[in-house]
């Protein structure tokens, strides 16, 4: 493969595997040949809109086949996509639409009826009359390995996220490594948000290599769908964030079985989780992987088969092809094996920057010193050590970034929303970890005049913040606690007390006496009342997962995901069985 785009690698596997399926999406089937025809007829109609090589065209759509459309005819226009996340409010997505001067939107029905965020032109992808008339041949525009292939946006310290620009020479060498050749990421589940930089290897990996992309349903994955999708589609890849790697390993290992490669990261992950899963599995590898945006998607990886004996850590492992990773102190010098610095990454594979923060850029991709020439690394914010072994070992974060179910989070980005809340004084938020390995927000607040609605500010939050980045608790306080230099004095703040939300009210019946006990083993908590919200007592979208597949298999009935979200207690999920719900397969009782 000589190519130096995404686009252009994509053509040359048309052109070997023209009829081979390339997409699945429930039923929906497309073959190469209908995937190139039908992005080549979208980039004729976005150039015919005026669209014009590295202008960026936005897209939000649900998780289905005419995602893949949209972002592969952005590409073929010349373009660059800008991906949206469905959980962004809308006034977040109408900020980065601002940032990227008002572009033209490529949407679908289903999100044009929730409503769009105020911008440029909207194309609707799945109306084929937006399509009819465009030639099927492909624009063949000229690209170079610097133009910008998609702009993805990340939490941001400094209140506002910011946009890491990617270009399609860094894209093309990460779908050339070498750690996906074989026969194992022939059918790749897509079942990470597009916005987010998993979905580059998802997208693009199979599509270039001959192989297919199951696109997984627009709801949270939670276990059974999981493992009806592996089943049904006989996945051999999948990647799945730390978190629900380990919902999987404790709730289901064997819904794996099957598959060949399941790649884990975006978080510490658990040693014992990857034994639960390689002893359920012994023919899996499971692939630890680490990475950012700003290096595009995965830097270094580290291969686990059974046997497997867990030790404190999962090392994430050595360089993928291409990258050079410098573990450094405070003057830049290398550090002994053993000793902790931080990471710089260094490479073909690293981001142009951040768009329209120059400053932001300088400060964290500098000159690299060991190559000369102008090169540059990046300067990560993880805090590593290499191992005896050679590997590199994560330890933590030197500043306050935290990942939540994968996703970055900069905790002054939450602070600063939380902070236009009216009648506050001073907002803290800090990120705790469970017993069960997550980590969960908490918001401190202090009220001018003392008094706060808390169920106000969450809503508030709800409505300013995507939602992995909305606090579980929230905290009223008459001041912050400071250290004597002035300082917010973090091990001073009370840990949140959950059971204190609502007057306890103890389960009537015995269906409601078996979820109470399951809310509260799965919250860590002596008992949970029938009228306490699952979210306010520290419940997330990972736990929720665990939650479910808990009820399922003690109750014998399942329910989806979206029925806790609606009906977040004892009392509310009960009647929602009582209502009726599909029993769960005999596998999962």
């Amino acid at each position: 493969m000589t190519s130096t785009s995404v686009h252009e690698l994509f053509a040359e596997q048309v052109g070997r595997t023209p009829d081979a399926v390339a997409v699945v999406a429930g039923d929906r089937r497309l073959t190469y040949r209908e995937l190139d025809e039908r992005a080549n007829r979208l980039a004729h109609r976005l150039i015919a809109l005026g669209v014009r090589p590295q202008q960026p065209v936005a897209v939000l759509t649900e998780r289905t086949a005419e995602l893949v459309v949209a972002l592969l005819g952005v590409l073929k226009a010349g373009a660059w996509y800008l991906p949206l996340h469905a959980a962004y409010p809308r006034e977040r997505m109408e900020w980065i639409l601002d940032q990227a001067g008002g572009p033209p939107l490529l949407a679908d029905t289903a999100t044009q009826r929730r409503g769009l965020p105020e911008g440029g032109t909207v194309l609707l992808v799945d109306a084929d009359a937006e399509l009819a008339g465009m030639p099927s041949t492909d624009p063949a525009l000229p690209t170079d390995p610097e133009d910008i292939a998609y702009v993805m946006y990340t939490s941001g310290s400094t209140g506002d996220p910011k946009g890491v620009a990617i270009p399609q020479g860094a894209v093309a060498r990460l779908i050339r490594d070498e750690a996906w050749s074989g026969d194992r990421h022939l059918r790749v589940l897509m079942v990470a948000p597009y916005a987010f930089q998993v979905s580059s290897y998802e997208l693009w990996v199979p599509l270039t290599r001959g192989g297919q992309v199951v696109v997984g349903p627009s709801a949270d994955l939670d276990v059974a769908t999981l493992r009806r999708l592996v089943d049904t589609h006989r996945i051999t890849a999948v990647h799945l964030t730390a978190g629900l790697f380990r919902v999987v390993a404790d709730e289901a290992p064997d819904c794996l079985a099957g598959v060949r490669e399941v790649m884990t990261g975006g978080d510490v992950i658990a040693p014992r989780a990857v034994q639960r899963v390689l002893d359920a599995c012994p023919g899996l590898v499971v692939r630890a992987m680490y990475g950012s945006t700003e290096s595009t998607l995965f830097t270094t990886h580290s291969p686990m088969a059974a046997p497997f004996s867990p030790g404190p850590t999962v090392p994430v492992g050595r360089p993928m092809d291409g990258i050079r990773v410098y573990v450094l102190d405070e003057s830049l010098t290398e550090v002994a094996e053993g000793e902790v610095g931080e990471l710089y990454v260094a490479g073909p594979r690293l981001a142009r920057g951040y768009v329209g923060r120059p400053d932001l850029t300088a400060e964290r991709f500098v000159a690299d010193p060991f190559a000369g020439g102008g090169e540059r690394m990046y300067r990560t914010g993880d805090l590593v050590r290499r191992t005896t072994d050679g590997l590199i070992d994560f330890v933590g974060r030197a500043d306050d970034q935290v990942k939540v179910r994968g996703f970055r989070v900069e905790l002054a980005e939450v602070e600063s929303a939380l902070a236009g809340f009216p009648g506050l004084s001073d907002v803290a938020v800090v990120a705790r970890q469970l017993g069960t390995g997550e980590r969960s927000l908490t918001g401190y607040v202090v009220a001018r005049d003392g008094q706060v609605d808390l169920g106000a500010l969450r809503a508030y939050a709800i409505a300013s913040l995507p939602d992995f980045m909305v606090p579980d608790a929230f905290v009223a306080l008459s001041a912050l606690p400071l250290t004597p230099n002035g300082k917010l004095d973090r091990r001073a703040l009370p840990e949140p007390d959950p059971e204190a939300a609502v007057a306890y009210r103890a389960p009537r019946t015995a269906q409601e006496e078996i979820l109470s006990e399951i809310f509260a083993e799965v919250l860590g908590l002596d008992r949970v009342g029938v009228d306490d919200d699952f979210f306010q007592l520290g419940g997330q979208s990972l736990l929720a997962m665990r939650l479910i597949s808990r009820i399922e298999a003690g109750l014998g009935a399942k329910l989806p995901l979206r029925a806790l979200f609606e009906a977040p207690t004892v009392a509310g999920l009960a009647e929602r069985l009582s209502v009726g719900a599909e029993p769960a397969p005999a596998g999962l009782r």
